[in-house]
């Protein structure tokens, strides 16, 4: 009896432990649910790699990665699809646009020296490409359209890329590269507006930098500081640096951002270079109405469920059947903290993996119970009988239960996306059930039968058409 106790003591600990997760823990919910966008990203060859190796497509993904992790969305998932692609799904993200500029961009990072005598022509390119900005800016803007239209985008694409490649060769280039980066981040400008990207060099970078600004410092000449082969900021350095340099191991890029762009160039920046290129494919956005809907229909379909194995539970089975649904709205409450509490992104097909467990629920008490009738009607004790229908029951039930985890081990394991999520829900509710079945249901059986007489004078309130002596 004080076992009984002891155990009733410790489930009512894990209800309002489970009542509190849930209370301050919310659910986390997937693309499908919450909404957001989906891009597939096709990772390419080159001359020099003309085969992708699962190694270099798993490089590829862990720049991406990284890069959705600068990005903070939260509840992201970055995984590679075949030999040569990487799904990227961000769940709440209202600007795809923008999360395939981080995410497709190589942000090829590098500092340049300026060559000698060539501060005149720098300065006559940089207006004509200032120009060449605008007019872009200006096209794009246009709503006229049409093929002419059209035409003068291309035209003016083609003249900046002119453009850039005649202010590339104004610069020479050093060991310096965004490979000698450990971090980057986006922060206003201390003095007048707009915002800079600071950078943080390692050991081999800050000395490169430290030697760059010596060598530079002033002559008049310009740090070539280049994105992907773009110039996007030329700075000076003051002759007070003549001796020195700018030594410390950091610095900052200036190109007239906003806050937007900084961030997008700071998470590209410490995200790393891809080490292929890469093309997005496809930029997919999921609707919140969707997940809305979805959600109502998966709540639907998971309380009208859970209603009518209740009823059945309690119609055919009695008294241990009520005391069954009583264990599976415990088994419901645990099973959500522990979602919530273990972190795991709610999908559709998570959904339907709790769903289906709680069917593996029940299929543990149906053992059970069908057990305890068989008992009784050899005549044993009610007591007796609830006892050998846990044990007799107990190994079908473990063999079910652990024939369902290594499926769920293998989807999880040989799977991907939504198929893991559909593993890791399905698994988590069957370990939960087998508690749930062979505690809580055992501890209340037991405890009513223990202390509650005229429930043992009763037998056939556990089984129907038995003889009331025999109890």
């Amino acid at each position: 009896m004080q076992r009984q106790r002891s155990l009733v003591a410790l489930i009512l600990v894990l209800i309002i432990l489970a009542i509190v997760v849930l209370v301050k823990i919310p659910l986390q919910q997937g693309l499908d649910l919450r909404g957001g966008a989906q891009l597939t990203i096709q990772v390419k060859t080159t001359e020099e790699i003309p085969e992708i190796s699962p190694d270099q497509l798993e490089a590829v993904r862990t720049v991406v990665d990284r890069r959705v992790n600068a990005l903070g969305v939260s509840e992201s998932q970055v995984q590679t699809i075949g030999s040569d692609q990487i799904l990227v799904q961000l769940p709440g993200v209202n600007d795809p646009q923008q999360a395939e500029r981080v995410l497709g961009g190589t942000a090829q990072l590098d500092f340049r020296k300026q060559i000698p005598g060539t501060e005149a022509q720098l300065s006559i390119e940089q207006q004509l490409r200032q120009q060449l900005l605008f007019e872009q800016a200006a096209l794009l803007e246009s709503e006229e359209g049409g093929d002419q239209e059209e035409e003068a985008i291309a035209e003016n694409q083609a003249a900046l890329e002119r453009s850039n490649t005649a202010i590339a060769q104004l610069f020479e280039k050093t060991n310096v590269t965004g490979k000698n980066l450990k971090d980057a981040f986006a922060q206003p400008i201390q003095r007048g507006n707009g915002w800079e990207v600071a950078i943080r060099f390692d050991a081999a970078g800050g000395q490169g930098f430290a030697e760059l600004t010596r060598d530079l410092a002033g002559t008049g000449r310009s740090i070539g500081i280049f994105l992907d082969d773009s110039l996007i900021s030329a700075p000076t350095v003051g002759p007070e640096y003549a001796e020195t340099g700018i030594s410390g191991g950091s610095a900052v890029i200036t190109g007239n951002f906003d806050v937007q762009r900084a961030s997008d160039l700071a998470a590209q920046l410490k995200g790393g270079s891809l080490p292929l290129p890469v093309e997005i494919v496809e930029n997919r956005t999921v609707g919140a109405t969707l997940g809305r809907d979805s959600i109502q229909s998966s709540i639907y379909a998971a309380i009208g469920g859970l209603i009518l194995v209740l009823l059945f539970m309690a119609i055919y089975y009695r008294l241990p059947g009520l005391i069954a649904d009583v264990a599976l709205s415990i088994y419901a409450l645990l099973t959500l903290a522990a979602f919530a509490l273990i972190g795991v992104t709610l999908t559709l097909p998570g959904i339907a993996g709790f769903i289906l467990s709680i069917g593996m629920a029940v299929d543990a008490n149906v053992l059970i119970f069908e057990r305890t009738r068989e008992e009784l009607r050899e005549g044993k004790t009610l007591y007796r009988s609830v006892e050998s229908g846990f044990y007799r029951a107990f190994s079908s039930i473990l063999d079910s239960n652990l024939t369902t985890l290594i499926a769920c081990a293998a989807l999880f394991w040989l799977g991907s996306g939504l198929v893991k999520g559909f593993a890791v829900t399905l698994g988590i509710g069957v370990v939960i059930s087998m508690f749930t079945a062979l505690t809580c249901t055992r501890t209340f059986m037991l405890l009513l039968v223990l202390s509650f007489p005229g429930v043992r004078q009763k037998p056939q309130l556990f089984c129907p058409n038995l003889s009331p002596s025999r109890s």
